[in-house]
């Protein structure tokens, strides 16, 4: 896996400087009084407060599990890739043209007339294949094969920045294989969990079905996928375990590898991957990877087949007729996350041309939507927040004057990255053809694996991106020291360039500052300025990181999600950490940008608690209690009601904006807060 600290919400965008001209229109103060709700005190719930109107206005529809303001600003932005892509699917272009990839893919992806006719004939072929295996000894190269076709049985491999080499590139193996791809979902008593399991093996039973199995042999197949994927998920480590970066760096020779995993075929599973004669390698998860050789040494080859043949049925069954969709729906969509309705195709299309052609989507995106000044101006905010980070670090009271030196390197050696790209990914080899949706996946995937191994050994490029300048997100990565903030989040409610600085510091800037925190959570403090896994830390100044990070970590495992249910403060401590962080150097930032320009109160409401209702808008949203659970289980990032509500008590600035006081519930003694960035 990558080691790059993502957050839902996580964005780049442009603040207003404080001044302007004497011809320029008054800045307006950014809030939408119409998504506040003041019937609700905001030390009571300020997340309510500052976005019940907006909860109100904006009801679930039945194609969501989860909506809100961020995603409203994502819907807007597939529509304008919508407008882009069917341009190049309503007319021919020259074959192997960016244009012809792109618009025949989307074209491809629509014809739901040719993807109902062909039902499962395109992985037919496949299954087959997969049916013929005679011995034990065909596994180890087909795996490889499935990883290229991105169905990844058994592992996962990835190519990265070597954490304690970070200028090489290094190969990786890591845990996977599982169908519901957390492992609590195979081995949890909760009740909850155990009909989700149910309905996952119903799920299994009834693609089975559809491509053609019988009854019996359907059956046959959910036994055996459950046995393998369960024995994979109890050797599987849990997401908390997999946040500690030590424990999963785990280089070795290959030849030590062979030695320490024996009864794996690691050559010929190499050497179709196309890494023969690789002299290292890194083993994220030894024990899962142990299990997997014992699996392939133990399990009946019979019921291993059923097992590579269901990675093939599900993995592509996105890409096949109706039915195959319908019921990959059923169960990932409604089951796990309370979806009512499926996404119009459409938007489905435009999300495939996304994943397959993300940059080539992208350049034309930056061409026609994203404004040149844009990102002059976010480098210049960029610098703002490094300054206001840099004044915070100076003042910390508990940390040494050596750590603090330390600190400050990163901080100046961030390699920022804004808007797109300044080299584009060179498409010239990936071929959309004429004929299955699902064999055009197959190659597209194959092509972006060729283009990941390719990479193996050899020294990082700090230039290429994580994400297209598309994607509404952002990113902090450690292994090279830099943060990303694409194009396509640099509209509200993130950036709104009629309003003033107390609202665009308290969107934007929180999302800056966040992802310079994340260089400093409790994952990324671990990785020096160039990006090594190294301890620069004072022993002193890392047990007091430590001790206040674990206030953070039991305030959010004491708040409940859900009857019963509680958030876990290990799993998200990074981000909100980020969260934390990047509240407080905003803030600094917004002070020093009006320190000699004090803006003026708008709306009924003080430029300091502008701040914090933009802040907190940005969460806006509404969310059905199945995907309260998932998210719950599986994601590194609070709700969205938590990151308002469980952030700013801790947050002094907001007790003074609002007059917070110990008679509000929210209200947080001082020795309880957390105190770190």
């Amino acid at each position: 896996m990558k080691w790059i600290h993502y957050a839902t919400f996580l964005a780049a965008g442009m603040i207003m400087t404080g001044c302007k001209s004497k011809t320029e229109v008054p800045l307006t103060a950014g809030i939408r009084l119409e998504n506040l709700d003041t019937s609700v005190s905001p030390g009571t719930s300020f997340y309510e407060y500052a976005c019940g109107g907006w909860m109100k206005n904006h009801p679930l529809t039945n194609e969501y599990a989860r909506f809100g303001s961020f995603d409203l600003l994502a819907e807007n932005n597939r529509e304008q890739l919508r407008v882009l892509i069917e341009e190049l699917a309503g007319e021919p272009h020259p074959q192997g043209s960016i244009p012809q990839k792109v618009g025949d893919l989307y074209r491809i992806a629509m014809d739901s007339v040719a993807l109902n006719r062909e039902g499962a004939e395109p992985i037919r072929a496949g299954l087959t294949q997969l049916a013929g295996i005679q011995s034990v000894s065909e596994i180890y190269p087909l795996i490889a094969r499935m990883q290229k076709d991105g169905l990844a049985p058994y592992f996962g491999i990835s190519v990265g920045a070597d954490q304690t080499n970070s200028t090489l590139n290094l190969v990786r193996i890591s845990q996977g294989g599982l169908g519901m791809a957390e492992r609590d979902y195979y081995l949890s008593d909760d009740a909850s969990i155990r009909q989700i399991r149910e309905k996952y093996q119903v799920y299994i039973e009834e693609m089975f079905r559809l491509a053609g199995f019988s009854e019996a042999e359907a059956r046959k197949a959910v036994k055996a996928v459950m046995g393998i994927e369960t024995r994979l998920a109890r050797a599987a480590r849990s997401r908390v375990e997999l946040r500690d970066p030590h424990a999963n760096y785990n280089k070795q020779e290959v030849a030590a590898l062979k030695e320490n995993i024996a009864g794996f075929d690691w050559d010929a599973y190499l050497a179709e991957v196309g890494l023969a004669g690789l002299k290292e390698i890194n083993v994220g998860q030894p024990a899962s990877i142990q299990e997997v050789a014992s699996v392939i040494r133990t399990v009946s080859l019979a019921d291993q087949i059923f097992y590579l043949q269901w990675r093939l049925i599900n993995g592509a069954s996105s890409y096949l007729s109706d039915p195959f969709v319908a019921q990959n729906f059923e169960f990932y969509d409604r089951t796990m996350s309370g979806k009512q309705e499926i996404s119009p195709r459409w938007k489905r299309a435009v999300a495939t041309v996304d994943r397959s052609l993300g940059e080539a989507v992208g350049q034309m995106y930056v061409e026609r939507y994203f404004p040149a000044a844009a990102k002059k101006r976010m480098e210049k905010l960029v610098e703002n927040l490094q300054k206001a980070l840099g004044e915070r670090i100076d003042d910390l009271d508990w940390m040494s004057r050596e750590t603090k030196e330390k600190a400050r390197e990163k901080l100046s050696a961030f390699y920022v990255k804004i808007g797109y790209p300044d080299q584009w990914k060179d498409y010239s080899a990936l071929e959309i053809k004429d004929d299955s949706y699902w064999d055009n996946m197959r190659r597209a995937r194959n092509w972006a694996f060729a283009e990941m191994i390719a990479k193996a050994g050899k020294p990082v490029d700090r230039d290429e991106w994580f994400m297209t300048p598309q994607t509404v997100n952002a990113y902090y990565n450690p292994t090279t020291n830099e943060i990303c903030f694409p194009a396509g989040i640099l509209q509200y409610p993130f950036f709104d360039m009629e309003a003033d600085d107390a609202f665009n510091y308290g969107a934007i800037g929180v999302v800056i500052g966040h992802e310079m925190t994340h260089g400093f959570d409790d994952q990324g403090r671990k990785y020096d300025k160039e990006g090594n896994l190294r301890d620069w830390w004072t022993e002193e100044d890392a047990k007091k990181f430590e001790e206040r990070a674990a206030v953070m970590v039991e305030f959010f495992d004491n708040i409940q999600v859900l009857p019963d249910v509680y958030a876990n403060g290990n799993l998200t401590l990074g981000e909100n950490i980020a969260d934390y962080g990047g509240i407080q150097v905003s803030y600094q930032a917004f002070r020093n940008a009006t320190r000699h320009n004090e803006l003026p109160e708008k709306d009924g409401f003080t430029p300091q608690q502008r701040f914090f209702l933009a802040y907190a808008n940005v969460w806006a949203g509404n969310v059905r209690d199945e995907e309260i659970l998932r998210r719950t289980k599986t994601d590194p990032h609070s709700l969205g009601r938590w990151r308002v509500d469980g952030i700013l008590p801790h947050i002094g600035a907001w007790y003074e904006a609002f007059g917070i006081t110990e008679q509000d519930s929210l209200y947080l003694p001082v020795e309880e807060r957390v105190h770190i960035w």
